[in-house]
C-alpha cells in the first residue's frame, strides 16, 4: 500500500482521535481555496471512462455496484492497487445520492451539498485534485419557533439561543464520543445511552415549551420526521465530530465545491479510469467457483476474484445474495438506516426578504428547515427539506404554504423537489441512525469481509455518518478489506 497516500487522512483523523479539531484556515489554503472554479458546463462535462469491452470477465479483479461516492472511491483505490476494476452504476449518471445539475441558471445540487474542510477525507480529496470550495454568505436573519408564532432573530442572537440549549443536550458527549472517529471507543458508555432516542433525551431535559421548541425541528428532520424515531447517538457524533460547538455544527452546511460534487467524481473517475458500465442495475450477487457472479437487471453476468458493494444499505434487500447475508448485514437491511421520506426542495424565487434561515417546531411545517443559497438574475434560490409524505414538493402552492408557516412569505418563480424516499437506487436520503444500531450493527457491518463481498456505503462510515466524508472514508476502507489488507 502506498502509504503517502493515506497521511493526509491520517493526519486529520489525528487530530480528531485527540480531541484537537484542525484550523480552517490551515485546511481551507492547503486544500486549494483561492483555485480557479469550472464554469458550469466544465463542471458537469462527462469523465473520461473506459469502455466496457476493455476488461474481459477472466481477467476483471474486481466489480463495484454503485458509482456514488463510496463506490467511486473503492474503484480509484483497488485502481491503484495495479486492479481491473469495472463499476456497475443503475443509473446514467454517477453519484449515488449526490447529483450536480442546474436551476435557476446556477449550479445546484440535487443530493449531497455541503463539506466541511477540516473532514479530513475531504481535505485530503480537494488538496489532491485543486478544488476550491466556496462560502456561503452570511444570513440576515434567522426565523424561529416560538409559543406564540415564528419570529426574526439576528443571526447571532439565534445561533446563541440554540447553541446553549444544544451544550445542554449534548452535555457528556466529550466522554462517550471521546473519539468520535472511533464511535465504540467508549462501548462501555453507549450500551445504555445508544438505546435513546433524541425524543428519549428532550424528556430527560424538562426543557420550558419555548427552549425545546428552538432545537426539536431538528432533532425531527434529522431523524425522519419524529423526535422519537432517531438515535441520540448519532446526532450527538456527528455533534463531537464537528467540536462539540454549535458553530462547528453550523459550519456543516457553510461550503460547498465551487466546480459541484461531480467535479470530484470526474477527478476520481479520470486519475483511476475504470470500467463503467450505466444503466446496469443489479439483480443478484453470487459466489461460486472461487468467483463472484453478479447479474444485472438485464441478464447479463459479469464475474471478477471479488466485490464491492457501494449502494445505500436501504437497497441491500432488493438484490439476491448467494449465500444470504450475515445477520448483521441483514438486520441493516431490514431496518434501513438512510430516512426514507426525504425530500429535498429547491426554489427559485423574488428576493423580497433576503437570505433567511426558517426553521419550524417538530410538527410544525411540512418543510421544517429552509437554508437560502445563492442569488439569481431574477432572485434567491433557497433549499428546504421534508420528510412529510403529504407535502406535493413539485406543487409551488403547497410550497409557498410550507414556507410562510416558518414565517417567511416568497414570491415563488419554481420549483424543483427530489424524492430521495421514493427513487428506488437510494430508498432514502440522508443517513441516521435509529436506537440501537450504532452497538448492535455497526461492530459487525463496518468491517465485516464476507468471503468475497465487501460493502461500502456512508450509511455505515466510522466517522461522517451521512455526509460525504464519510462515503469516502467507507470506500478506502472497503478497498482495504477486499485487497486483505485489514
Amino acid at each position: 500500500m502506498n502509504t503517502d497516500r493515506f497521511a493526509g487522512a491520517a493526519a486529520g483523523d489525528a487530530a480528531f482521535r485527540s480531541g484537537r479539531r484542525p484550523s480552517r484556515r490551515t485546511v481551507l489554503k492547503a486544500a486549494g481555496a483561492t483555485a480557479l472554479a469550472a464554469s458550469a458546463a466544465s463542471a458537469l462535462a462527462a469523465p473520461a471512462y473506459a469502455a466496457e469491452e476493455e476488461t474481459e470477465d477472466t481477467a476483471r479483479d474486481f466489480i463495484v455496484i454503485g458509482a456514488g461516492f463510496a463506490g467511486v472511491t473503492a474503484a480509484r483505490e483497488l485502481r491503484a492497487r495495479g486492479k481491473k476494476v469495472t463499476i456497475l452504476e443503475a443509473r446514467s449518471r454517477v453519484g449515488g445520492r449526490t447529483w450536480t445539475d442546474t436551476f435557476g441558471g446556477q449550479l445546484v445540487e440535487v443530493g449531497g451539498t455541503w463539506v466541511e474542510p477540516t473532514q479530513p477525507n475531504i481535505s485530503r480529496e480537494l488538496k489532491r485534485y485543486n478544488l476550491a470550495l466556496e462560502e456561503d454568505e452570511p444570513l440576515d436573519r434567522m426565523f424561529l419557533p416560538t409559543p406564540n408564532g415564528p419570529k426574526a432573530f439576528t443571526p447571532e442572537a439565534g445561533g446563541a439561543a440554540m447553541g446553549a440549549l444544544f451544550d445542554k443536550f449534548f452535555e457528556g458527549s466529550r466522554q462517550y464520543f471521546e473519539r468520535p472517529f472511533q464511535p465504540l471507543y467508549r462501548a462501555d458508555l453507549l450500551q445504555k445511552l445508544d438505546r435513546m432516542s433524541l425524543r428519549d433525551r428532550l424528556n430527560e431535559l424538562k426543557l420550558s415549551p419555548a427552549d425545546e421548541m428552538l432545537i426539536n425541528g431538528q432533532t425531527a428532520i434529522y431523524s425522519g420526521g419524529a423526535s422519537t424515531d432517531g438515535a441520540l447517538t448519532m446526532l450527538a457524533q456527528w455533534w463531537s465530530l464537528a467540536g462539540w460547538t454549535n458553530q462547528g455544527w453550523s459550519d456543516t452546511q457553510r461550503y460547498r465545491m465551487k466546480t459541484g460534487t461531480v467535479g470530484m467524481l470526474t477527478a476520481m473517475i479520470n486519475e483511476s479510469k475504470p470500467t463503467v458500465v450505466f444503466n446496469a442495475p443489479v439483480a443478484s450477487v453470487a459466489e461460486s467457483g472461487g468467483r463472484v457472479h453478479v447479474t444485472t437487471r438485464a441478464g447479463k453476468t459479469y464475474s471478477a476474484k471479488g466485490v464491492v458493494v457501494a449502494v445505500p444499505v436501504n437497497v441491500w434487500h432488493t438484490i439476491k445474495f448467494t449465500p444470504g447475508l450475515p445477520a448483521a448485514h441483514t438486520a441493516a437491511a431490514s431496518q434501513g438506516i438512510a430516512v426514507k421520506n426525504s425530500v429535498k426542495i429547491w426554489i427559485h424565487a423574488r428576493n423580497g426578504q433576503g437570505r433567511v434561515y426558517g426553521q419550524a417546531a417538530e410538527g410544525g411545517s411540512p418543510i421544517p428547515m429552509f437554508i437560502p443559497y445563492k442569488k439569481t438574475a431574477e432572485g434567491q434560490l433557497y433549499v428546504g427539506f421534508s420528510v412529510d409524505p403529504k407535502l406535493d414538493a413539485t406543487n409551488v402552492a403547497q410550497v409557498k404554504d410550507a414556507v410562510r408557516k416558518l414565517g417567511v412569505d416568497l414570491d415563488i418563480i419554481g420549483v424543483r423537489a427530489q424524492n430521495w424516499g421514493a427513487e428506488e437506487f437510494s430508498r432514502g436520503g440522508w443517513a441516521f441512525r435509529k436506537p440501537g444500531q450504532l452497538t448492535s450493527l455497526y461492530p459487525d457491518v463496518l468491517n465485516q469481509l464476507t468471503s468475497r463481498i465487501t460493502f461500502a456505503s456512508g450509511d455505515i462510515a466510522e466517522g461522517w455518518t451521512g455526509f460525504l466524508d464519510g462515503a469516502i472514508e467507507s470506500g478506502m476502507r472497503a478497498a482495504q478489506l477486499a485487497n486483505g489488507e485489514m
